[in-house]
């Protein structure tokens, strides 16, 4: 299973990083896969891997590129308690200064260049992600409502827009929600917003976990929210993308 290095044309540069690939010579529905906020590193490349074993083309971008090519901040093999606080000072700055019109514009880069790619199969794409990731995946979606068929977001902020950002939203989509994250009583409201927009959704916390679980290099990884995500994610992608 090969993974490419690659320079994606955006409106203000290139963004680095990689896609992940069945090497069958055949062409492969299209799933555009944002990482978390500590960004591309070999977790990452393990996800994305994984996926494409499904039989998926993976485009993972260094969404942060405006400020160099990733890794931007220097991470330890392991994402302890005790330096998380210090590395998510590191971050922040990064998410704040991403903004939507960049979020967006980046998005359309994206986009083009998986329906340029002669690995990747014609129609709709796929887009998930994960904490940050994830909220970014849910405004490609809503920007871009004709060329995502599905969209797929974990233990991310995915609300954070207001009910209304759901309307433009016509892929089917998966929120998988750390229980850290959120109340029972915040899932129905996030529901009822999901319900008002017409959405094909599932949206449900994932019991016993903690935020960022599906990243084995942290404190949070829970095993069993891992295969949960999985077990959400690839049913969600073949049911959508199999006429690709």
């Amino acid at each position: 299973m090969p993974i490419t290095t690659l320079q994606i044309p955006t409106a203000d540069g290139h963004a680095d990083g990689f896609a992940a690939f069945p090497d069958h010579g055949e062409r492969h529905p299209g799933v555009l896969m944002y990482a978390d906020g500590f960004g591309i590193r070999p977790v990452v490349r393990e996800l994305a891997l994984e996926l494409a074993g499904h039989g998926y083309y993976v485009l993972v971008p260094n969404v942060f590129y405006r400020h160099g090519p990733a890794p931007l901040i220097e991470l330890p093999a392991h994402v302890g308690d005790d330096v998380r606080p210090k590395l998510l000072a590191k971050v922040m700055p990064l998410i704040q200064a991403h903004t939507v019109e960049r979020i967006v514009s980046d998005a359309d880069a994206y986009l083009r260049f998986l329906a340029g790619r002669p690995e990747v199969a014609a129609g709709p794409i796929a887009v998930t992600g994960y904490c940050i990731g994830g909220l970014l995946a849910t405004r490609t979606a809503a920007a871009y409502p004709d060329q995502v068929a599905a969209v797929a977001a974990f233990h991310a902020p995915v609300g954070a827009d207001g009910p209304e950002a759901f309307k433009a939203i016509t892929a089917e989509v998966h929120f998988g929600h750390a229980a850290s994250d959120l109340t029972p009583e915040a899932l129905g409201e996030l529901n009822r917003a999901l319900d008002a927009a017409k959405l094909d959704y599932t949206s449900e916390i994932y019991p016993g976990t903690v935020h960022g679980f599906t990243m084995s290099d942290t404190d949070a990884f829970d095993p069993a929210g891992l295969r949960r995500h999985w077990d959400s994610l690839i049913p969600l992608l073949d049911r959508t993308l199999s006429g690709s």
